[in-house]
């Protein structure tokens, strides 16, 4: 086993973490995940001539949990300031926008209207969203939940946040709808372990930039059925 792969892999096999809590970078079950961060992981691997060990998760906060308690050598988290005492991150390889939900007859009509006195937003706890809202936020209150769409509709709050693609699915089917523009850009990328040594971090940090330039994340997200952007290039 080379440096580079005993110091990004210690146990000899790559060991990464998928949240399947977000459909737009992982599909699937636990048995059988896919999707963009699992095609990535595997490249990772197969780069460093590792095996690949996958954890599966529901939500962005085990993910993290994973990675700070050192059950994982990679995750796939976005890159919230929140975050980085534990991880330390690459460039983003795909962007997503974080949006409001509303009830059809809600008087709010656009996102900047949301941060209000007496509006509460419901969030899944430790998302991106979550995190970005808690820093940035004057008036409005969180409600934190497991789902956020649920908390929303169980105490009837004024807003649901969330990643725009599958709150477009939500709305399509409760006949509720999206305020516009999104209120962040979600920025998605490859995390490691914060205590890591720094040459090792930019080697996989280069291999993420060799994937994103070759169209391997375009054509992932692509065979995922994903509309999603990917980030520049750095």
């Amino acid at each position: 086993m080379s440096d580079l792969a005993s110091t990004v892999a210690p146990t000899g096999t790559l060991r990464v973490v998928i949240n399947l809590g977000n459909p737009v970078l992982a599909q699937g079950t636990a048995d059988d995940p896919r999707g963009v961060t699992v095609a990535i992981a595997r490249s990772v691997a197969d780069w460093l001539g590792v095996p690949l060990d996958l954890l599966c998760v529901d939500a962005a906060r085990d993910s993290y949990a994973a990675i700070v308690e050192g059950r994982v050598d990679l995750c796939f988290l976005a890159n919230e300031p929140a975050r980085e005492e534990g991880v330390v991150f690459t460039a983003p390889y795909v962007l997503i926008e974080g949006v409001h939900v509303v009830d059809a007859d809600s008087p709010l009509t656009s996102s900047d209207q949301v941060d209000r006195d007496g509006v509460r937003i419901g969030v899944r706890t430790g998302s991106a969203y979550d995190l970005f809202l808690t820093r940035s936020l004057q008036h409005a209150e969180l409600v934190r939940a497991d789902e956020a769409t649920d908390v929303f509709e169980e105490q009837g709050l004024d807003a649901a946040a969330g990643v725009r693609q599958p709150m477009e699915q939500y709305v399509a089917t409760t006949g509720r709808r999206i305020l516009e523009p999104a209120f962040m850009e979600i920025q998605q990328s490859v995390g490691l372990p914060r205590g890591l040594d720094p040459d090792a971090v930019a080697a996989v940090a280069a291999h993420v930039e060799e994937l994103k330039a070759s169209g391997f994340v375009r054509d992932e997200l692509a065979r995922s059925g994903v509309e999603a952007t990917v980030a520049g290039l750095a």
